[in-house]
């Protein structure tokens, strides 16, 4: 019975990161969707933010009322505060942002080489050594990104190939930094209630960015905007943040990192059958490349970047 109900917490565990993966990619068809209508990039951020936000009020205050009370110096608040708005302000915004010029499925591959930056910020920051087969899984994952970039030049769902692969490369490597930086402060604080604090300071200065550059005009949106938004509120953030939570729980950061690598396939298919994006042979190989590289840094350099939700 006990070997059964191991396996059961395995399967379990693995079919969360599964479905949080698959919401995830998700995400980058739910904005090109959105941006068929007249919406830019931080009023949309801002919907999801809103639409998210009472969830992740609700869940800290039956963390609150649950758990011992947080133990932080002042230092640490700003710290924590501070996490909260690169991971989901900045590397959301630029994420956004990059999707204005560029398709769903190339943004995902572009955004998925986060692992190599967080790689590469230990070794420069922390001196931590880069091995053989780290430096093979970079090699790997910059030609799929070069492969994958140049099938995607002559598309025309394009607007910006340039401009649109820098801001998603931004994000990846401010999510990066984010990652590099939360270690510390999820180890003290726990996953769940890390993420709440995150989510819930992100969004004030999304709020205050949107009421700046527009002021306050968010209810003046077709109706399909507000569904897609609070599809991306639900399904494509809060959902998946604790499915991966729970999944990480039963089957660890390492093999739910390696079974979230599947989310750039399923935002190709996605984006194919619902967007009517067209995919080059560069592209596909270049996936192909991108998630081997990815896969060895995960498996062999023990990243965790399935601890938090991708952007």
């Amino acid at each position: 019975m006990v070997v059964e109900s191991s396996r059961a917490r395995y399967w379990l565990g693995a079919f969360f990161v599964f479905m949080a993966a698959f919401c995830f990619a998700c995400k980058g068809i739910l904005i090109k969707l959105a941006y068929q209508y007249p919406i830019d990039a931080i009023s949309l951020l801002t919907l999801r933010m809103l639409f998210a936000l009472p969830f992740y009020v609700l869940i800290l205050l039956n963390l609150i009322r649950t758990q011992p009370p947080v133990q932080l110096t002042r230092k640490q608040w700003v710290s924590l505060l501070m996490l909260g708005i690169t991971g989901y302000y900045f590397a959301s915004f630029f994420n956004f942002l990059g999707l204005v010029y560029i398709t769903a499925s190339l943004e995902r591959i572009l955004l998925f080489i986060y692992p190599t930056f967080v790689l590469l910020i230990n070794a420069l920051s922390f001196k931590r050594p880069i091995t053989r087969l780290q430096l093979l899984s970079l090699g790997l994952t910059y030609s799929g990104i070069l492969l994958a970039f140049w099938g995607n030049i002559e598309t025309a769902h394009q607007k910006d190939i340039i401009q649109g692969a820098f801001w998603v490369i931004l994000s990846g490597l401010v999510y990066a930094i984010y990652l590099v930086g939360s270690d510390g402060m999820i180890a003290r604080i726990g996953s769940q209630r890390f993420t709440c604090y995150a989510m819930i300071a992100a969004t004030v200065p999304v709020s205050i960015h949107c009421i700046a550059q527009h002021g306050i005009h968010l209810t003046s949106y077709p109706k399909p905007v507000y569904v897609l938004g609070l599809g991306m509120g639900i399904f494509v953030t809060v959902v998946p943040t604790f499915m991966i939570a729970e999944g990480i729980k039963r089957i660890g950061s390492g093999n739910a990192s390696i079974i979230a690598s599947v989310g750039p396939i399923f935002t190709i298919i996605l984006s194919t059958i619902i967007l009517g994006e067209m995919i080059s042979i560069g592209q596909i190989v270049g996936t192909f490349f991108v998630l081997a590289g990815v896969f060895l840094i995960s498996w062999h350099g023990k990243i965790q970047f399935g601890n938090n939700q991708q952007n």
